[in-house]
């Protein structure tokens, strides 16, 4: 027994002093009325370090926040859709220097266009749909192929590998170049090759009947105050559940919780062999989350760059965020965020439903607990 405490406490290395501290952080921002809940999570070295939650899941229903709560990740689901993407890419079913339109004849008016471009947000697409009739992007009630093919439509709004521009119509193109390679669905694909292999029980595109009662609620700052989000928000109204929805969203849709998280960002953390399964190559974790942007400005951090479909950092106004250089993660659209640090063998998970002090209580987490671990 004592050799095995030993060698616990010799594989963990982060400050408890500071880890205590988090979680009073995090209940400050709620107690302002900025935010309604977090869930926090830090693994060092393999081992849980920090699990945390404050607040409320559904504050009209006062349901308190729970560690198993689940969230809309939103574009937090861009990196799954890459790992999708090099899973072909490893099976020679798809090139990543190659045209899009080889693979999508849609994008013929295009031809400049390439799936690497889509990787990078370097594609000349723009960030959303604009135009008459989309309210289909924010119900949800289109096919993937429809949508991509409106996509395609789109006037580009620069040359393509000249500028970055965040695309959620990009990463969804790469969704459907997942089904057209595969021949799966493409949330069938993610599910299968990705969700079930890790035991990411909790994550799903759809909400099933027995998984609704835990989903949160997303709220939105209006005249300084909180209040669930409204339809008119990027997969609608939370409460909702996606009622009738049909399009799977390559880059927003994922449901998922903290723990879920953990197991696919261990796994990037691993190499791309988690648990005994291999998902990805070595090769491929390192091209995904080394700077593919060059002296592009990119990415929404500063000092970022960004990978293939990872945000990367690296340079010093990264490492002002106590990021090490090399740290790669993403976040989305309600403020939650993961990411990995390699020099600090850390993966963390902040999970947050909105509110106009999610940031701020995004960037005292992270740097809480790179603190932590140094």
């Amino acid at each position: 027994m004592f050799h095995a405490i030993l060698s616990l406490a010799l594989l963990q290395s982060a400050d408890p002093s500071v880890l205590a501290r988090i979680e009073p952080r995090m209940q400050a921002h709620v107690d302002k009325g900025h935010i309604h809940g977090t869930v926090t999570l830090l693994i060092e070295k393999g081992q849980l370090v920090h699990s945390a939650v404050t607040g409320w899941a559904d504050r009209e229903n006062n349901k308190p926040m729970r560690k198993d709560s689940i969230f809309q990740i939103m574009s937090m689901t861009k990196p799954f859709t890459g790992v999708g993407i090099m899973m072909m890419v490893e099976e020679g079913k798809l090139n990543l220097h190659d045209p899009v339109a080889k693979y999508l004849p849609e994008f013929r008016d295009k031809p400049n266009v390439l799936v690497r471009q889509l990787m990078t947000h370097t594609s000349g697409m723009a960030s959303n749909p604009i135009g008459a009739n989309i309210d289909w992007y924010y119900s949800m009630k289109v096919s993937l192929e429809d949508a991509v093919k409106f996509y395609a439509t789109v006037p580009l709004i620069y040359d393509p590998g000249t500028k970055w521009v965040y695309s959620n119509m990009g990463i969804a193109t790469l969704g459907r170049l997942i089904e057209v390679t595969s021949g799966l669905k493409y949330e069938d694909f993610i599910h299968q090759r990705i969700l079930a292999p890790l035991g990411m029980k909790d994550s799903f595109f759809f909400p099933p009947e027995d998984k609704k009662s835990r989903i949160v609620v997303n709220y939105c700052t209006k005249d300084g105050k909180l209040s669930p989000c409204p339809h008119t928000t990027l997969g609608g109204d939370s409460r909702n559940l996606r009622a009738g929805a049909t399009y799977p969203a390559p880059e927003f849709g994922l449901y998922s919780t903290a723990a879920d998280l953990a197991e696919f960002y261990q796994m990037m953390l691993a190499g791309g062999s988690w648990k005994g399964k291999r998902f990805l190559s070595k090769a491929s974790v390192a091209a995904m989350t080394m700077v593919q942007t060059g002296d592009i400005k990119a990415g929404h951090n500063a000092g970022t760059a960004f990978g293939l479909t990872w945000e990367v950092a690296k340079d010093p106004a990264a490492a002002a965020m106590l990021w090490s250089i090399g740290t790669f993660g993403h976040g989305g659209a309600f403020g939650t965020h993961g990411w990995i640090d390699r020099a600090k063998q850390l993966v963390g998970v902040f999970l947050v439903q909105g509110g106009s002090g999610n940031a701020e209580a995004k960037a005292n987490f992270i740097a809480m607990a790179s603190a932590a671990a140094n």
